[in-house]
């Protein structure tokens, strides 16, 4: 239940927003009194009166209106300044993925994200986690004669996600792992020199930069994910092909990120476990080669 506002306190928020808003928006009471159209003297009356009552609903919605607020705000009904529409406008957008692994806009929401924890369900192995081998393997064929310079961008980027405060958790099904060491499905193809050359990788970093990166196997036959990442309370970001939806609403990233802790908390294999995990996989790869 909301607490009623004493209607002297809300008149006093109301003056001082509507001040706010103008000095915000380097508008005048006559310019003001213009636009809303009524006399200057009204505008005054509202900044300067010190009694109880409110403009009519007319008037506190023209005034909103000429200085971009919502009706709410100046009356004290949210924290908000921003109008519904532009609410909705600024929690949700979708902006173009490239394929190339050299994304200017992941580069931009890592940086705003810098020492908050960094989840992630990615659409595959982790490109951060990716030998230069293994990256010129997957993107060459799209990235042509640009793919020299796309990975070596890609390595100094990556290089600095990993000197953030930043921890990483990041979530992959079983099968992913799976596929690609035994270089089935999406790896089809993959040398066997370049998955030995990873995995190596792999066990590397799961072990030294463990615990602030931690990697977590889930089945994909209980639980499923889209690729996803929550940068910490600000973002939650889904990748759909060729766009990202970006949240901002706090309700959504709250969602998302319960939904990626749910992930861990099923996980088959930990982040302990996953290094030994990997090296039973390869083991039997290795046998059979």
């Amino acid at each position: 239940m909301m607490d009623k506002t004493d209607k002297r306190d809300r008149a006093t928020l109301f003056r001082t927003r509507l001040g706010e808003a103008m000095r915000e928006r380097g508008t005048s009471q006559s310019a003001l009194a213009r636009s809303v159209d009524v006399d200057r003297s009204t505008i005054s009356q509202l900044l300067k009166g010190d009694g109880a009552r409110l403009p009519n609903a007319q008037v506190v919605g023209e005034c909103a209106a000429s200085l971009g607020v919502s009706a709410d705000w100046l009356l004290g009904l949210t924290d908000r300044p921003e109008t519904a529409a532009d609410i909705l406008a600024n929690s949700l957008s979708v902006t173009q993925a490239a394929r190339a692994l050299v994304d200017e806009q992941i580069f931009q929401w890592h940086k705003e994200a810098a020492g908050y924890k960094i989840r992630h369900v990615p659409a595959g192995l982790p490109d951060m986690l990716k030998t230069r081998a293994m990256l010129n393997w997957e993107y060459a064929p799209h990235l042509g004669r640009s793919i020299d310079q796309a990975i070596g961008a890609s390595e100094d980027r990556l290089a600095w996600m990993r000197s953030t405060q930043s921890d990483y958790e990041i979530a992959l099904p079983l099968f992913e792992m799976y596929s690609f060491v035994r270089g089935e499905g999406y790896y089809a193809g993959l040398p066997y020199d370049v998955r030995a050359e990873q995995v190596d990788q792999l066990l590397v970093l799961t072990e030294q930069l463990y615990p602030r990166l931690r990697l977590y196997l889930y089945d994909a036959r209980a639980i499923f994910s889209a690729p996803v990442t929550i940068f910490g309370p600000l973002l939650g970001v889904l990748y759909i092909g060729r766009n990202y939806m970006a949240f901002r609403d706090t309700e959504r990233v709250q969602a998302l990120t319960a939904h990626f802790d749910y992930l861990v908390r099923e996980a088959h294999v930990s982040a302990r476990t996953l290094p030994d995990h990997i090296r039973g996989l390869w083991a039997k790869v290795s046998t059979d080669a």
